[in-house]
């Protein structure tokens, strides 16, 4: 039972982690589900790429993941935690992409399977790295099911479903315009476009009228497409140009004719109110091309350079200047115009992306966006919190084709194969021998990947096995719960159920937890270049992985970002100190053998009480965690462990352990550590570490870990008429203390205390309590009387009068005149703070924080003026 003196992370997580793997208690036993001995639990953990190192928002994730499932497996569930990696195409590829550049090679120098070669050897290499970091951090997965997005086992069921879809018509290939990132040298999918604000200029452009004299004046942000216009568009209602609309006009600098057309989509208000059609490089251009049957004209290649003369061979930003350059020495260019706009970027390497008229593969979306639908309005699959069902409902509504196909290495590479001989595409799982057309075994394989999404949308029913009926599959899918960041919603889980039940017929979740964000304590985001960030690893390595834990499970409150610091986790640790000294106390205090001759039943008041806040907290835990909670859950713990456990009930049971009967020592040994043994199990999912470490050094073990025991009953013991008679012991004691401050009579000073009560039943709690009483507050004596004595202040608390003796100590003209000048300075203060939340100019400017703050300070100094009134009145009657 021997406890180190001070709590030291360092010397026992690691060493619990080990233990558990070695025990094998997260692993999940399929056939205890297939045959109903337990109920599961299954949850799939976001899948991080292999590129990735451990960051905040990866340690609250996981933290919340554990959480339920540590909570679920102590609840009797077999819980089954499917860990893994995405293999992140185009990040992983990158990361190569750049060792590569140090020895001065390109991909293409090395060819296609020596790359794949270098990549695969990168990633057995570093690709584990943050699966380690988070079992630094406790999670508890069943590792021995860990997946990767491309082993083979689950490249069978890419393959799997590229093909069905194929098939059924849901995946085809052709020619649109799509996001293509220059510099990556791929299509990328709408979601992987990041768009952001940036200063750039509005360019008013004459457009020669044909046939006549004048011009058309047409703004636009990008010149350097101007070289791919096809038309010239104005609104139909618009009065200016309704005399124009049918005829044509002479394109600057190509002179190629092009028609002025009437469409809804141009804005009136915009620029002059007439804009340039580039269907091949603009994808609203492009619709309206599609509407008027205009045709496509691309005047840049995939490097984003021009190959229309006389600006052939040009980037397209180095073109724009030359245009414009071009567009002013033919006075053509009416004027320039500072305008802010959103330009899209690469999410991966930044580079602004070009809409680019190219082959490639597409899914279907409308067909599979319509089950998910309906699963989410009906309930079948939740949103918590609720509000981003709007999200989710925003993208599915107005869902367009998904391009699937990625120009990179790295991946699953799209089973088509192409038939030189007549032109035939033969998808398929397995590379054939022969065109299923002609015959022919002249094949080559299409050179493309398939989008990381495509992959990971199968995660939730792939990493069991499917496409084979797995026994796996049959026990743990559906799963249960999916935790995950609001940013993809769309990119992932949107996809999952689309493709969940497009391939189960079954919800691949119930639940889905949108976490908030991290952000710094000023509520900004974090970023690298802010210096803002925090590194969870380096907080662990300083307070421990439980600090960490708590710290994020304590402020996941929903539907509000989670302000962190590092003094607030600091402030944390103060709470595991907490944790490991009372346990301390109760392993010193206690004795242990009174656990051995069986449960005691001469319980005092005192124990009665603590194990009804015990059972109450169980049920509040519970409950916040049904409904994903998680501060609640925290607080509640932290109010039982450090207010009731550690502030009131060791203090209570000193008496008896130290000064009371073999028997009451007794008792309030087995209490003791009983108490101690199920609040560390009501922690242990948020701190597994330190909750190990103490139930490990406990007597009364109820099993062989506490990741197994099991969870606190929450009905055993209730005793609310007890309970509520000792709160207002309680109140007593607190009443006691408070006259003293109020009096300036120091703490240690000794008083008589006296209670009048027609509540028999209080007043037998109250005697039977006098030592703890007598001790917590400081009191020579507390006696029952049937009258008021004299020489004292009193309160008053529910069932009971309060008399403490004050006459003797103090002298009550000063004290009188001591409180009137204390009065009369709060009196002023709640005037001023009255007159400050009166004004409404500081009701709407200042920061809601401050009014909050202001709000409750008045409140408390409110409180505070009339209990002082209070005491000033009883003083005024003793003199």
């Amino acid at each position: 039972m021997e406890m180190e003196p001070t709590y030291n992370p360092a010397l026992f997580e690691d060493k619990w982690y080990r233990h558990w793997l070695e025990k094998g208690y997260f692993h999940a036993d399929t056939e205890k589900v297939l045959k109903g001995e337990k109920p599961k639990f299954s949850v799939v953990l976001p899948p991080p790429n292999v590129t990735g190192v451990l960051h905040v928002g990866h340690a609250l994730n996981s933290t919340l993941q554990d959480v339920i499932c540590r909570w679920k497996r102590m609840n009797g569930y077999e819980v089954c935690w499917v860990p893994g990696t995405d293999h992140a195409g185009i990040a992983t590829q990158w990361v190569v992409e750049r060792e590569l550049a140090k020895e001065g090679l390109t991909r293409h120098d090395v060819g296609r399977e020596e790359f794949l070669k270098r990549v695969w050897k990168w990633k057995e290499q570093y690709g584990s790295r943050i699966i380690n970091q988070l079992k630094k951090l406790g999670t508890s997965c069943d590792w021995e099911r860990e997946r990767f997005t491309m082993d083979e086992g689950f490249s069978r069921a890419v393959r799997r479903a590229f093909v069905t879809l194929y098939k059924e018509g849901l995946i085809y290939r052709g020619k649109r315009l799509i996001n293509w990132c220059p510099r990556c040298h791929t299509a990328l999918s709408d979601l992987e476009v990041e768009h952001e604000e940036e200063q750039g200029n509005l360019w008013y452009i004459r457009y020669p009228l044909v046939g006549e004299e004048g011009y058309i004046v047409v703004a636009t942000t990008r010149p350097e497409t101007l070289l791919g216009d096809v038309a010239v568009a104005v609104n139909p209602s618009d009065e200016r140009y309704r005399h124009l609309i049918g005829k044509k006009v002479r394109l600057p600098i190509v002179e190629r004719e092009i028609p002025i057309i009437a469409d809804e989509y141009v804005d009136p208000e915009f620029g002059t109110g007439a804009v340039k059609i580039t269907p091949a490089h603009d994808f609203n251009d492009y619709e309206v091309a599609q509407r008027h049957g205009l045709p496509e004209i691309q005047v840049m290649d995939d490097w984003g350079r021009i190959t229309v003369a006389p600006f052939k061979g040009m980037d397209r930003f180095e073109a724009r200047e030359a245009i414009v350059k071009m567009l002013k020495e033919e006075e053509l260019l009416e004027k320039v115009e500072p305008h802010t706009h959103a330009v899209g970027h690469c999410y991966r390497c930044k580079t602004v992306i070009e809409p680019y008229l190219t082959e490639q593969w597409f899914v279907k979306t409308k067909p599979l966006a319509q089950r998910p639908i309906e699963a989410v309005k009906s309930g079948e699959v939740k949103f918590i919190p609720k509000q981003w069902e709007n999200t989710f409902f925003d993208w599915m509504y107005n869902i367009r084709d998904w391009c699937i196909s990625r120009q990179i290495w790295w991946g699953h590479r799209i089973p088509a194969w192409y038939c030189a001989d007549c032109g035939h595409v033969n998808v398929a799982e397995e590379a054939p021998e022969r065109c299923e057309s002609c015959g022919s075994r002249n094949l080559k394989q299409d050179e493309d990947v398939l989008d990381t999404w495509f992959s990971s949308a199968l995660w939730p029913f792939g990493v069991f096995g499917w496409p084979d009926e797995t026994d796996d599959l049959k026990a743990f899918y559906p799963t249960d719960l999916l935790v995950t960041g609001f940013d993809i919603i769309f990119f992932w889980v949107a996809r999952m159920m689309m493709m969940g039940y497009h391939f189960t017929g079954k919800r691949p979740f119930a639940d889905v937890y949108v976490h908030a964000l991290v952000r710094d304590e000023k509520g900004q985001k974090m970023s690298k270049t802010k210096g803002n960030v925090i590194d969870p690893l380096e907080m662990v390595e300083k307070y421990g992985a439980d600090t960490l834990r708590f710290t994020l499970t304590a402020l996941a409150a929903q539907g509000r970002d989670i302000r962190l610091s590092e003094r607030i986790i600091e402030g944390y640790r103060h709470f595991a100190n907490k944790v490991w000294n009372v346990a301390r106390f109760v392993l010193n205090a206690a004795d242990a053998a009174a656990v051995e001759g069986g449960a005691s039943t001469n319980y005092a008041p005192e124990d009665l009480w603590i194990l009804t806040k015990l059972s109450e907290t169980a049920q509040e835990v519970d409950r916040a965690l049904e409904g994903y909670r998680f501060n609640d859950a925290a607080k509640a713990v932290y109010q039982f462990i450090w207010n009731e456990l550690a502030d009131w009930y060791v203090e209570f049971t000193k008496h008896r352990l130290y000064k009371g009967t073999e028997q009451e020592r007794r008792t309030a040994s087995q209490v003791l550590l009983r108490v101690l043994r199920e609040a560390m199990k009501l922690l242990h999912p948020i701190m597994p570490f330190i909750t190990e470490e103490i139930y490990q050094k406990l007597p009364n073990k109820d099993a062989e870990s506490i990741v197994i025991a099991p969870w606190p009953s929450k009905e055993c013991c209730l005793f609310p008429e007890v309970a509520q008679r000792v709160e207002t012991v309680k109140e007593l004691i607190r009443g006691v203390r408070n006259v003293k401050a109020e009096l300036n009579i120091p703490p240690s000073t000794q008083v008589e205390v006296f209670v009048k009560s027609g509540d028999s039943e209080l007043v037998d709690v109250i005697e039977k309590m006098e030592p703890a009483i007598k001790q917590l507050a400081r009191a020579s004596s507390v006696k029952v009387v049937s009258e008021a004595p004299k020489g004292c202040v009193s309160f008053f608390l529910p069932g009971v009068e309060v008399y403490v003796k004050v006459g003797e100590l103090i002298d009550v003209e000063k004290e009188v005149e001591r409180i009137k000048k204390k009065l009369e300075k709060m009196a002023k203060e709640i005037a001023k703070l009255e007159k400050k939340l009166s004004n409404e100019n500081f009701l709407a400017k200042a920061p809601k924080e401050v009014v909050e703050k202001n709000r409750k300070e008045l409140q408390e100094l409110t409180q505070l003026h009339s209990k002082l009134t209070q005491t000033l009145q009883q003083l005024q009657k003793l003199g």
